[in-house]
């Protein structure tokens, strides 16, 4: 029931115009820690075997539990859409000029097998 009200009511909130961000290593930290805050609230304490004592759960541990994608994840997905999109527009202009920038100016994309894949990490 938490897991839904997260997915229905928090992330729509933090992931609103998500597809137009410029994710820097410090901001993926900070919505990562954002989200194991959330999933730890959701999820509880766990007893430990050993002591018998309650503690938090690790990271390791919400993420085998919470098996969808993480936060990160998501935005890159939608940013692919958004690209997406804007790619299968039908006029040449700024719009895609804006997005994708000059791509002859590119060196990696001379590579045939590097253009036109997509690759998310």
């Amino acid at each position: 029931m938490k897991v839904e009200m997260y997915h229905t009511l928090i992330l729509p909130v933090v992931l609103f115009g998500c597809e137009t961000w410029s994710l820097t290593l410090r901001k993926k930290c900070r919505l990562r820690v954002f989200e194991n805050r959330v999933l730890r609230y959701t999820f509880g304490s766990k007893s430990d075997e050993a002591t018998g004592e309650w503690r938090k759960l690790h990271n390791v541990e919400l993420n085998d539990i919470y098996s969808l994608p993480n936060i990160i994840r998501v935005i890159k997905s939608r940013r692919m859409g958004l690209a997406g999109h804007v790619a299968r527009r039908k006029t040449e202009g700024v719009h895609i000029w804006f997005l994708w920038g000059y791509l002859r100016d590119r060196a990696h994309l001379e590579d045939l097998r590097l253009d036109g894949k997509i690759i998310l990490k």
